[in-house]
């Protein structure tokens, strides 16, 4: 599986725990891969790995995210064009493996397939300025 793919199915998987409380979070990771037939076992442990990494992270995530949101609150922020700037920034800071353009261009990439007409402008310049 592409990383591409393998970043959507990320994406989707912290979306989706925006709806559930934080205790049932592991549970629904659990249902989330289970649902998801075209990914191996050894795919789906690594995504909730990482998944779990990127909630444990999210206090961090959005204090950065929150001090270059100009006139935005987080939490009146979309929660698709939140969730992929979470990600991407992840990416940025704790993901050797992809350089920071990278994790910009595939963050835009999706907010393009999941956000709304603005949505790919507005993680592209919250990430323009969170980048180092």
């Amino acid at each position: 599986m592409f990383r591409r793919q393998l970043r959507e199915y990320t994406f989707k998987m912290l979306f989706h725990k925006e709806f559930y409380p934080s205790e049932e979070l592991e549970q629904q990771v659990d249902n989330f891969l289970q649902e998801e037939e075209e990914l191996t076992q050894e795919q789906r442990e690594a995504m909730a790995a990482r998944a779990k990494n990127i909630f444990d992270k999210i206090p961090e995530l959005d204090e950065e995210i929150a001090a270059v949101s100009e006139g935005w609150k987080l939490d009146r922020m979309g929660k698709v064009d939140l969730t992929i700037i979470r990600l991407a920034l992840y990416e940025m800071r704790y993901d050797d493996q992809v350089p920071e353009k990278v994790a910009v261009n595939e963050a835009v990439e999706i907010a393009k397939k999941f956000g709304g007409d603005s949505s790919p402008q507005f993680v592209n310049g919250i990430l323009a300025k969170l980048m180092r």
